[in-house]
């Protein structure tokens, strides 16, 4: 198995070294840019039954037969946790400086609060320190879509108010037990698509919605989990600012999901179409951490259904980053719509998606229907970021694209379209960053194919092959071009 790793690796290696050039490099970004790669807890470590660790509300949501085409888990995944050493090995091969992982609340407290599990504290102990002796800098996301399961069943998780103190309580054990090596902290992972995927149309854990099974109300649900995530978002940076920012000088910020939205027409209507769609996602988090409120077109069109901030809570949601992280995939053109059929957040917005104009698509599609491959959307919301939010501090938290579950060795290794994919994304982030924008660190989603949430194994994002048999890993061409960007100033 071993020589067959390293034939294919310099097989791969000729063959990119023979092949596609880039004018990509470090130096083409600004000093001290950071690349790295990405994951979460859930999609990687596997062992979710093993070693004290509790169940989260996606390990109840996948019990039902059909939530995932291949009727996968994460059970085992890609078992990250006894193979965390080859993955950071992978990582310095490639030259990468950091990864982007997730701590699992439920493997650190089981029952959500209380007491702690000491094999999942100690996990992370052994990741962070291993990383650090590598020289791969660890940056932190303390939720990841993974409710403890007990938390949802006392009081329905992200629509309680009781949600708040217990995750701030969890965010403070991870600073005092990580802090001293953590200096990059990320308190939740696109709560946009937990509250509307979660509560709005049930697609993701906890799966309620109107009608759904697990029960729900997509007009009121989604703004309610949506205001508990920002809550507790704020609660958690405000420990981190009072107790530890001072002794461990770290930042700390959130990571929001944007798609670029497009008006299919340049008429007024559509103009204003795109613009309550980029609200409704985006601005739903990012204007309250900004100016303290809700964007005015969500008051509008959402009424008395969107809950509101005491002076308090405004105060303390205000400003409660000192870094944003963007992940973006791809863009959709939008056009006006009303859909009066019922009350929900999704029709909120009066929008409607289109991916082609003209009979043109928007650019090409991925293995998911839901990405197509739009270069310059990517400048363009990076760009509306520095403009309407004052230019914050950013990082890309996750960037990349995917290909069918169904490629074998050594076919799946061959991922030239992942690599176009990069190599145009970047050159529209760096053209954002020459105008000004603060984007301080990239992080191409995902390391490893892993367990892709309601596709199960079928979408493989990675840029390293997993045997899921075995557990061997395979770069792909991808890592080695990622080598080729980093290696001129890492070698230096």
């Amino acid at each position: 198995m071993e020589l067959l790793r390293a034939l294919v690796f310099l097989s791969m290696a000729a063959l990119v070294a023979h092949g596609r050039d880039t004018d990509l490099s470090r130096d083409s970004f600004p000093k001290d840019f950071v690349f790295g790669t990405a994951s979460s807890a859930y999609q990687v470590e596997g062992n979710a039954l093993k070693y004290g660790r509790g169940p989260c509300i996606w390990d109840t949501f996948l019990k039902f037969p059909g939530a995932t085409p291949d009727n996968a888990t994460a059970n085992v995944t890609v078992d990250e946790y006894h193979r965390y050493m080859d993955d950071v090995d992978n990582m310095v091969r490639v030259g990468f400086d950091a990864y982007r992982f997730s701590i699992s609340w439920s493997r650190i407290f089981p029952s959500g609060i209380g007491r702690y599990n000491k094999d999942g504290v100690d996990y992370y102990h052994r990741l962070i320190d291993y990383m650090l002796a590598n020289k791969i800098t660890p940056y932190v996301v303390l939720y990841h879509y993974d409710l403890p399961e007990v938390l949802n069943n006392q009081y329905n998780g992200w629509l309680s108010p009781r949600v708040v103190p217990d995750f701030a309580a969890f965010a403070d054990f991870c600073f005092k037990t990580y802090g001293d090596r953590v200096k990059n902290w990320f308190t939740i992972n696109e709560p946009r698509m937990m509250a509307s995927h979660g509560y709005g149309d049930g697609f993701f854990a906890p799966g309620r919605c109107s009608g759904c099974r697990f029960g729900g109300n997509s007009a009121t649900e989604p703004y309610i989990a949506g205001h508990h995530l920002l809550l507790a978002h704020a609660a958690a940076v405000k420990i981190y600012r009072d107790k530890y920012i001072h002794a461990q000088q770290g930042k700390i910020g959130i990571l929001l999901d944007f798609v670029w939205y497009e008006p299919l027409t340049y008429t007024t209507e559509d103009e204003f179409a795109a613009h309550r769609a980029r609200e409704f996602t985006l601005g739903w988090f990012m204007h309250p951490i900004t100016y303290g409120h809700y964007p005015e077109t969500m008051q509008k069109f959402v009424g008395e259904r969107l809950p509101n901030f005491t002076e308090e809570q405004s105060r303390l949601v205000q400003g409660s980053a000192d870094v944003v992280g963007i992940n973006h995939y791809t863009t959709y053109y939008v056009k006006n719509y009303e859909n009066l059929t019922h009350m929900s957040y999704a029709n909120d917005w009066h929008a409607q998606l289109v991916y082609e104009r003209n009979g043109v698509p928007i650019g090409k599609q991925a293995h998911s229907k839901w990405l197509y491959v739009v270069p310059w959307g990517f400048y363009k919301a990076v760009i509306h970021v520095k403009d309407k939010y004052r230019n914050p501090l950013m990082i890309i938290g996750e960037n990349g694209i995917d290909q069918s579950g169904s490629d074998t060795l050594p076919h799946a290794l061959y991922d030239n379209f992942r690599i176009d994919y990069f190599d145009q994304y970047l050159h529209e982030l760096k053209r954002a960053t020459d105008d000004g924008a603060r984007v301080t660190g990239y992080f191409a989603w995902s390391l490893l194919d892993n367990f892709e949430w309601r596709m199960g194994f079928t979408s493989k994002f990675g840029i390293v092959y997993v045997d899921r048999k075995t557990f061997t890993r395979y770069p792909k061409d991808s890592t080695r071009w990622f080598r080729k960007i980093s290696k001129d100033v890492a070698d230096k």
